[in-house]
């Protein structure tokens, strides 16, 4: 399999790593969560005495209250110490997380009345040289939702790549995967399909695909930082900012810490854990369910025969969810599919949030929808892929091979990943 080659080179470089981990102790499951922005400003402002520093973040960035980083980090105590807040940096959807198109302009924060440059052109960018000179430290905030695809993280790797040419300090602020980080399920991505580096208009980058991870990856934002850092090589100056009192088995509801609605088409914490089993069917003719209250909790077509579809689904006794006929109108969905037309549908009810594997769903749907409706789905096969993760898989199904199987059999790789990538974690 491709994916050994880089498993091979991880398992090589962790030892080197050990060092940059930082151990958090075991606490009770119901005890509050100070997420990195909480603790940098009662805990570890030292880290900013004296800077001048931008903030790479969005609405997610809060604290437990929900007040935003850009209002904590102009606070009187934090301007006391000599920090100052000089522009901010806004990922994908926008500085206030309600954009939902390519070309998010830069402007002015209305809130702050600080400068916002955009990083998401015709895709995720890296933060300009230009805009790095006055700096003496970036600060990054912003909320991972534990799947390979979330374009945010590319937007770290870039930022950090950028620190590194100017050796500026870059300080990651950790906050909870909210779909718990005990959980690690695949398809791998195939390297052929990856690219960690920045964009060019010879290579454009690719901040959904960077590197071979599972499609679930179990990781924080900080533990993410620690991984690309080292086995990037990209070596920044990083400091990661732990959170206090949280735990790998701990879903964002168990956290105390508000959920915030990572991006237009994330409403709920259920989306963010069905949204892995159905990003790849963004390269396709279905509907995710887009331009409704419940994106990526449902999927259709106006063609889909949506009994047959749910009833193979069904039989197949997915662990942890049932599926549900129930057609939908999309309205005004940022993929353009099915504006205003009720459509077919299936809607994925979670039984049991422990159990749910998002790969198996994932190659289930592809094959219950060709089974049924094999002569109507279209696939853009490249944009499939990267979502999906495995075009030999992917193949597999088309093929006709039964999607457990196929899915199993990569299950040795990411078992090897998983056991390699704990050597960057900073919590139990």
């Amino acid at each position: 399999m491709r994916q050994w080659g880089h498993l091979r080179s991880l398992m090589a470089v962790i030892g080197a790593a050990a060092c940059a981990r930082q151990a958090t102790p075991a606490t009770d499951v119901r005890a509050p969560v100070r997420p990195g922005i909480t603790v940098l400003v009662e805990d570890s402002l030292v880290l900013l005495r004296g800077k001048r520093i931008a903030l790479l973040t969005n609405q997610t960035g809060v604290d437990a209250r929900g007040v935003s980083d850009i209002e904590l980090l102009r606070e009187a105590r934090v301007r006391a110490a000599g920090v100052t807040l000089v522009r901010l940096f806004s990922p994908e959807h926008g500085i206030r997380g309600t954009e939902d198109r390519e070309h998010v302009e830069s402007g002015i924060d209305v809130r702050s009345g600080l400068a916002v440059h955009s990083l998401y052109t015709v895709t995720t960018i890296a933060p300009p040289d230009s805009l790095l000179v006055d700096l003496d430290a970036i600060v990054y905030d912003l909320q991972d939702i534990g799947t390979r695809t979330w374009t945010y993280v590319g937007a770290m790797v870039y930022a950090m790549r950028a620190a590194a040419r100017r050796h500026l300090p870059i300080i990651v602020l950790d906050r909870p995967n909210p779909i718990t980080g005990d959980h690690v399920d695949g398809p791998m991505l195939d390297t052929n399909l990856s690219n960690a580096e920045e964009h060019t208009p010879q290579r454009p980058g690719k901040a959904y695909a960077l590197y071979p991870f599972p499609l679930r990856h179990g990781m924080t934002m900080g533990e993410l930082a620690l991984f690309y850092n080292r086995v990037l090589g990209i070596n920044a100056p990083l400091h990661v900012i732990p959170m206090t009192g949280w735990r790998r088995d701990m879903w964002l509801d168990q956290t105390g810490l508000p959920w915030v609605r990572p991006s237009p088409n994330l409403p709920t914490l259920a989306s963010a854990l069905l949204y892995p089993s159905l990003v790849a069917f963004e390269g396709s003719n279905v509907s995710v369910g887009r331009g409704t209250p419940d994106a990526f909790q449902r999927f259709g077509a106006a063609w889909m025969n949506a009994a047959r579809v749910a009833g193979g689904l069904n039989d197949r006794r997915l662990p942890g969810v049932r599926f549900v006929v129930d057609s939908f109108v999309p309205v005004n969905p940022g993929d353009a599919k099915y504006n205003g037309v009720r459509i077919p549908g299936v809607r994925i009810d979670v039984t049991n949030r422990d159990r749910v594997e998002s790969g198996r769903i994932s190659a289930a749907i592809l094959w219950s929808l060709l089974e049924a409706n094999r002569d109507s789905l279209r696939l853009s096969t490249r944009t499939f892929d990267e979502r999906f993760g495995s075009h030999a898989l992917r193949e597999a199904i088309v093929a006709g091979a039964d999607p457990d199987a196929a899915f199993d059999a990569q299950r040795s790789a990411v078992e090897q990943f998983s056991r390699a990538a704990q050597q960057f974690h900073l919590y139990r």
